[in-house]
């Protein structure tokens, strides 16, 4: 067993060691040593690293290089033990040491230590840039770091995907720079796959650069800077209030970024009051070296912003929620650019122009990866035939996607908030009543009193029976997740508990800072990072809330968000020290250590399965039944579409279960003041939030106000109504499809949510598309985000044939169509040979246990699909306890084979009525809920063959 947590120290006896003593051009002495589980060099080349290699598994293999060659660092929190097939062969060749696994091969240069890696066929993978490591000593709290850099060769045609959860829209990655940096918005996972297929997991918990390891920096510590009427050395600024200008001033810079940047605002620009702030920069900008130049303006409430007249960001979020909205530019010496930068606000609100000079050439086209604090170079390479392959690489190394409960796959009501148990209990009896499915209601912050967050107590005034409450839940045939955070009232017990054992961050407290509610209140976060703190802060939560019968736990504000809007330098001292070490070394980490106690303390409490939301993921976070959502993004149409290549690339890291708020989290006031002008947007964009969240794998509605529930974003009668009730009911029709892709992910590693490379990499066109993805491997999802659409254009992936679920029209693949969007349907095609397991529409999952299932088949090439069951609620998969039926479709014979079912688990429906329904072409009841069937099967658990039968369609189209 390789153990992922401890390094080979340098007292440990080296098997079969042998050192290889050669004299090199530099005269210097090399030494190669044969380890239990690989080689490490010591290169001849002055300065060079000493670099080792090790076998993880027989596709995975780690390099590390320490300038020390102690090889001692933390112990990994991504990582778990591999039992592996750790079996080599090392030779030397020349300059030349080469490490042979099963499935790939590695050389390490004997002279410089780079490394490269070839597959079992000595087709190119991935090398490093000779040279093209760096280590620069840093000193944080005491401890001594190294702020390491690897660069790797990597041609023009690869395409990166995965590190997370990224905003910007980008798909495929590559050329893009992204930090890998928690905060709302954003989410670190330091794991990319190639194109190429193979996997890198960079193992540092640091921030993290992927690209340009500079970040990004002021505009004038790379540009020439002039203000309206030409000057140098700054821009003109004119500030306004309501409309009325008040002030013009010379600025040399756009930083309202952080607090600490909003002293710099003109007190004679405030109003004191609630009325709207209007600033307007304007000026020229002028490179000082030529190329693409990549720019940020990271702005909160209304930013637009043209350059040379042509307008390139307009958006809008909330004021306490920043982001960035990155674009390129070509600029040359000597040419200046127009610049014009407006913004309207409230008070406070933030904002940032930010900018990046061009790579130096030789490095522009490289994989870089950097990261602030570390104590070597230290990362995986996972090889695969195909990026599924790859992605499981992930899970062999950092844990398995333990199962959520079956429920989770069904639909949550949320809002911001359920203010009384009346108002939850009320929404809940009105999905029942309107027979519109649910199986999640979710109780959002503040069910507390306002002086005691962290107490877990609830507010008795407005929930005076929490467990009647919860009984009335369960009852309804519903579960109930609650919101807990990390943080503490200073004043509350339980703050004094983890305070006295020395698990609180107590910076918070100690500079006064008070947070938003009421008065305001000093509060810290808890540090999770000792085993001990994970225990107090577990029991605290089960003795107030789990022993009432709560059935998940939403973890909320986990990067830990300590306060918004603290700049990065404050961020790390309000989190330091862990009990690790200094939080510069753990930076990304927090949300791992945080759910992991929560989930072993749950777990071990009954045999029901945890589910655990939570804002921010991490690497290693799936093993603990963790799914994740996107933060607090707006409501806006831009921003839906950003969720697409965020969901994506999110699953394309290893996490599985995302979500995202449909609709939209935070509301611009002309949707918050139901003004009746703009009352067809706000349903038209709730609505289509609501076709694309059918299409992920947690189907969640949150929000603040408007009220998110069905019938208060549009009454019963409307198309919007009309469109959500199908899509819920849709989304349990195809619930036997949707939870065997869930059982895929803990049994074969699989991925949900999967970008289009994923399933056609030999199609080029795929590597960019930005606005399309797979939901397993039947349907493509092509979500409509612009408002007042009725088509759209979709790029059908080739090598098959596609059929239009709403209508059984097929098309061939390697084009791009108009697809039909009216309002009440998204586009959404299947891919020829699909097979999908359908059920009946029900209120809740497994209301009907032996519900008949409906197996549709996708003609026009062969299929097939392995149909996932178990129980649903406990832990008896991990032993074995799930059944299998196999269905294989045969389009030369024109049948399909239903398989003997394979497995067993308590309380299985040893009898099924199965009805088979083939899709050829236009069928009158395309896409109905439950449509009409060509053949019915009493399925007993033996195998059967169902014959094609044309009856009832309306006619076979053939591929146009």
């Amino acid at each position: 067993m390789h153990n992922a947590n401890l390094h080979l120290p340098p007292s440990l006896p080296r098997l079969l060691a042998l050192a290889l003593c050669v004299a090199t051009a530099s005269a210097a002495a090399q030494e190669v040593t044969r380890d239990a589980d690989g080689v490490t060099v010591h290169p001849s080349a002055k300065g060079a690293a000493p670099v080792r290699l090790q076998v993880i598994d027989r596709g995975i293999v780690r390099v590390s290089a320490d300038p020390t060659g102690a090889f001692q660092r933390t112990p990994s929190l991504m990582r778990v033990p591999v039992q592996g097939e750790t079996g080599f062969t090392l030779e030397q060749h020349g300059q030349t040491v080469q490490l042979k696994t099963a499935r790939m091969t590695a050389q390490v240069s004997t002279v410089d230590g780079h490394v490269g890696f070839t597959d079992a066929q000595g087709t190119h993978l991935l090398a490093e840039v000779a040279g093209g490591r760096s280590f620069v000593p840093l000193q944080v709290e005491g401890r001594n770091y190294l702020s390491v850099r690897q660069r790797f060769v990597s041609p023009p045609d690869e395409a990166f995907y995965g590190f997370g959860q990224h905003q910007q829209g980008w798909m495929n990655q590559k050329g893009r720079d992204i930090e890998l940096l928690q905060s709302n918005l954003d989410m670190a996972v330091p794991y990319l796959v190639s194109s190429r297929n193979y996997g890198i997991l960079w193992d540092n918990n640091a921030i993290t650069r992927f690209g340009d390891p500079r970040g990004l920096q002021p505009l004038p510590a790379t540009l020439r800077l002039y203000d309206a009427q030409g000057r140098p050395g700054a821009l003109t600024a004119h500030y306004a209030i309501d409309g009325k200008p008040v002030l013009e001033r010379r600025e040399p810079d756009i930083d309202y970024q952080y607090i600490k940047d909003l002293a710099k605002f003109p007190a004679a620009a405030k109003p004191g009051d609630k009325r709207r702030m209007q600033v307007r920069w304007e000026g020229q900008i002028e490179a000082e070296r030529g190329g693409t130049h990549t720019f940020s303006l990271y702005a909160s409430e209304y930013a637009r912003l043209w350059v040379d007249g042509k307008l390139l960001v307009d958006r809008w979020r909330q004021n306490w929620n920043p982001w960035h909205h990155e674009f390129a530019l070509q600029l040359q010496p000597g040419q200046r650019h127009t610049l014009k930068v407006e913004w309207d606000l409230i008070d406070p609100s933030y904002i940032a122009l930010l900018h990046r000079d061009p790579l130096p050439a030789a490095e522009a086209g490289d994989l870089s990866l950097w990261s602030e604090a570390g104590q070597m170079i230290d990362y995986y390479v996972v090889a695969g035939d195909n990026a599924d392959q790859v992605i499981a690489g992930y899970r062999t190394l950092t844990g398995k996607a333990v199962l959520l409960p079956k429920w989770a796959y069904g639909f949550w009501q949320s809002r911001e908030r359920y203010k009384t148990q009346d108002e939850l209990l009320g929404a809940l009896a009105e999905y029942r009543r309107r027979q519109l499915p649910i199986d999640n209601i979710v109780l959002d912050w503040s069910y507390w009193p306002e002086n005691a967050w962290g107490s877990h107590a609830f507010d008795r005034e407005r929930f005076p029976d929490p467990d009647g409450m919860v009984k009335a839940v369960h009852d309804s045939h519903a579960q109930l997740m609650i919101s807990v955070w990390p943080k503490f009232y200073s004043a509350t017990a339980h703050y004094k508990e983890l305070d006295a054992a020395g698990h609180i961050y107590r910076r918070n407290v100690e500079v006064g800072e008070l947070d938003w509610i009421g008065k305001g209140y000093t509060n810290a976060f808890y540090d999770p990072y000792a085993a001990d703190a994970q225990a107090i802060y577990w029991r605290q939560i089960d003795e107030t809330l789990n022993r009432k019968g709560i059935d998940a736990w939403w973890l909320d504000a986990d990067e830990p968000d300590v306060h918004s809007n603290l700049d990065i330098a404050e961020r790390k001292a309000r989190t330091t020290p862990t009990a690790l070490g200094p939080s510069t070394e753990f930076f990304n980490a927090y949300p791992l250590p945080h759910t992991h106690g929560v989930y072993a303390g749950d777990r071990a409490a009954d045999g029901k399965r945890v589910f655990i939301l939570s804002r921010k993921g991490y690497a290693g976070i799936q093993r603990n039944a963790v799914a994740v959502w996107s933060g607090d993004i707006a409501s806006r149409w831009e921003d839906m579409r950003e969720q697409i290549s965020a969901g994506v690339n999110l699953s394309m890291s290893g996490l599985p279960n995302w979500t995202f708020d449909i609709g939209g989290f935070a509301v611009e006031k002309r949707y918050e003041s139901q003004d009746p002008a703009h009352l067809p947007e706000w349903r038209e964009l709730n609505t289509r939030w609501f076709q694309f969240g059918a299409f992920v794998p947690l189907f969640r509605s949150h929000g603040q106000f408007p009220y998110r529930e069905i019938w208060n974003i549009a009454p019963e009668g409307t198309p919007y109504y009309a469109s959500m009730a199908y899509y819920s009911r849709l989304r349990y029709a195809l619930l036997p499809y949707i939870y065997t892709l869930a059982g895929d992910t803990y049994h074969h590693d699989g991925v949900m949510m999967r970008g289009l490379p994923m399933d056609f990499p030999h199609d080029p066109k795929v590597a960019d598309i930005d606005d399309e993805y797979l939901f397993g491997p039947a349907f493509l999802v092509a979500p409509v985000t612009r408002f007042g659409a009725t088509s759209r254009k979709v790029y059908l992936p080739a090598g098959t044939d596609w059929i239009d679920f709403n209508s059984g029209a097929r098309h061939a693949g390697g084009q791009t169509i108009d697809a039909a969007a009216p309002l009440q349907r998204m586009p959404l095609f299947v891919r020829a040979g699909a097979i999908v397991p359908m059920t009946r529409v029900q209120q809740y999952v497994d209301q009907i246990p032996d519900a008949p299932l409906t197996v549709v088949v996708y003609t026009g090439a062969d299929g097939r699909f392995s149909l996932y069951e178990d129980d649903g609620t406990g832990y008896g998969y991990e032993k074995g306890e799930f059944s299998r039926i196999p269905l294989q479709w045969d389009q030369a014979r024109g049948v399909l084979r239903i398989g003997a079912r394979e497995g067993r688990w308590p309380g299985m429906q040893e009898r099924r009525t199965i009805h088979v329904r083939f899709v050829d072409g236009p069928r009158d009841d395309a896409g109905a809920l439950e449509p009409k069937a060509d053949a019915t099967v009493d399925y007993r658990g033996e195998g059967v063959d169902v014959p094609h039968v044309s009856a009832g369609r309306a006619g076979v189209a053939g591929a146009g």
